[in-house]
């Protein structure tokens, strides 16, 4: 049996480790506190006993003692337990006092080291904590002792006198001490320093002042936890290195709508534009059982419709003890991009791909080119465009469905979320209407609405709204960068 001691980094999920990533997915149990990243828990098994063991000031508080014993029980039935922590766990995190636990219990234990906020997130607000000609040390302090000590364990006056930055984890509430004592132990009243709230979210906020006007800026400002402070030169820097801000959908937030297991790549470049993502899938597929392989020999060509189409093809094949080489000697085409992509994972090129991902940019591709019998691979509720479109130029058609989608239920914490995005975005027809039947028969009022293409944005208009934008090209690539022109104009 062994127990992880897991850092989970500052907030921004792309800071999470591969090992952290990995433990999550392999724990029986996690213990997790309520500075790890928002969805975090996202990769845990369905069957992990996920048990919050957070505190907050003034609000829900489990006592480290209750930790401990929880910790140690688990641990000791063999389980595979992972104590999930915010930043680092050597780091302010009291993992120390845990592994010592476990050791005196004689339970084996890993310590899997997190990015801590000190360094992360002056990062992500511009402040280098240390720089060659400014600062060449830095020093970590807590800025909330240990209440049970009969006194403070720091050394104010060499604190003051340290040569190089100074970063306070938890000190909000004690502001006023700590500039009142570095002034005290001779630091210069214009020393600057910067606050960062929530760093490396997407509401991360930072606040510059002086040790002289901290105070006030701060309660001018409603500085709230969780922050760090940084007192130092390098402080000073922020205005000039600030990046985080400047990103094209920084302060925006944006709703994705597609099915779970495509919206990550979606919802992964959204947030490297700066925006607040708001994940709530409106739709699912669903493989369709029973689905018979089709003689594939007498088609000429394969049309495939989505990358889920693609997906669910080879996993036909492989359900009937075939591979690719049952599709040998034919000719594809892809609707766009994103589906030349699934189809290249599973070693097929597409021969044709439109630049307009939409059933008519395909009909207009195969212009020309001689077609006598087709097999088009599609999910249940797809459009008959196409087929139609061929058949009329004389070719056999034949449909094979392999998936359908279904609506995903939304809880009414999702739907608020979404309800305070800036934008919704959808990404197929199935996305607005599954959307609008789980918020009571319309598209919510608040958000603007974003759309892939003309047959979700005539979805769009039939539930009784405008799309405010529709993408060109039409594929999600093509509707990230609508969004980001019409959110840069204004």
């Amino acid at each position: 049996m062994t127990a992880y001691l897991v850092g989970a980094g500052p907030g921004d999920r792309g800071l999470l480790t591969v090992r952290a990533a990995e433990l999550i997915a392999e724990a029986d149990v996690i213990l997790y506190d309520r500075l790890i990243p928002p969805d975090a828990l996202a990769g845990a098994r369905p069957d992990c006993e996920l048990v919050f063991v957070g505190k907050e000031g003034g609000g829900e508080q489990v006592p480290q003692e209750a930790t401990n014993e929880l910790l140690l029980r688990h641990a000791a039935t063999g389980k595979v337990v992972v104590r999930l922590k915010g930043g680092d766990p050597f780091v302010f995190g009291r993992g120390g006092e845990e592994a010592l636990l476990l050791r005196e219990a004689g339970i084996p234990f890993e310590v899997v080291p997190g990015i801590t906020a000190g360094i992360a997130a002056p990062a992500y607000a511009g402040v280098p904590v240390t720089h060659r000609n400014v600062a060449s040390a830095v020093a970590f302090v807590t800025g909330h002792e240990n209440p049970a000590k009969p006194e403070t364990a720091l050394d104010w006056p060499a604190l003051a006198a340290f040569p190089g930055t100074l970063v306070f984890y938890m000190g909000v509430r004690a502001l006023e001490r700590i500039a009142t004592q570095l002034v005290a132990g001779g630091r210069a009243p214009s020393t600057p320093v910067a606050i960062v709230e929530r760093g490396t979210m997407p509401a991360q906020r930072t606040t510059l002042a002086t040790l002289e006007t901290v105070v006030a800026r701060a309660a001018e400002v409603g500085v709230q936890a969780p922050a760090v402070t940084v007192v130092g030169e390098v402080a000073g820097l922020g205005d000039e290195l600030e990046w985080l801000t400047r990103r094209p959908l920084h302060g925006r937030r944006i709703a994705v709508t597609r099915a779970r297991a495509q919206a990550s790549p979606m919802a992964a470049r959204l947030r490297a534009l700066g925006a607040d993502v708001v994940e709530a899938p409106a739709i699912r597929t669903r493989t369709l059982d029973d689905v018979a392989l089709p003689f594939l020999a007498g088609h000429d060509l394969i049309v495939v419709t989505s990358p889920n189409g693609a997906h669910e093809l080879f996993a036909l094949l492989e359900r009937h003890d075939r591979d690719a080489r049952a599709l040998g000697g034919h000719r594809f085409a892809a609707i766009g991009p994103g589906t030349a992509r699934a189809l290249r994972e599973h070693g097929i090129v597409a021969d044709i791909v439109p630049r307009r991902a939409v059933a008519e940019g395909l009909v207009e591709a195969l212009e020309g080119i001689p077609v006598a019998s087709a097999l088009i691979v599609r999910g249940r509720e797809g459009r008959d465009v196409l087929q139609e479109a061929l058949r009329e130029r004389g070719a056999l058609v034949d449909v094979l469905a392999l998936y359908e989608t279904v609506a995903e239920p939304l809880d009414e914490g999702a739907l608020a979320a979404l309800r305070g995005a800036d934008w919704v975005t959808f990404t197929s027809a199935s996305t607005a209407r599954f959307l609008a039947e789980a918020a009571g028969g319309s598209l919510p009022e608040g958000p603007r609405l974003a759309s892939i293409g003309p047959a979700t944005s005539a979805a769009i208009r039939e539930l009784g709204r405008e799309p405010d934008l529709e993408a060109d090209p039409h594929t999600p690539d093509g509707l990230i960068d609508a969004l980001v022109v019409t959110v840069n104009l204004g």
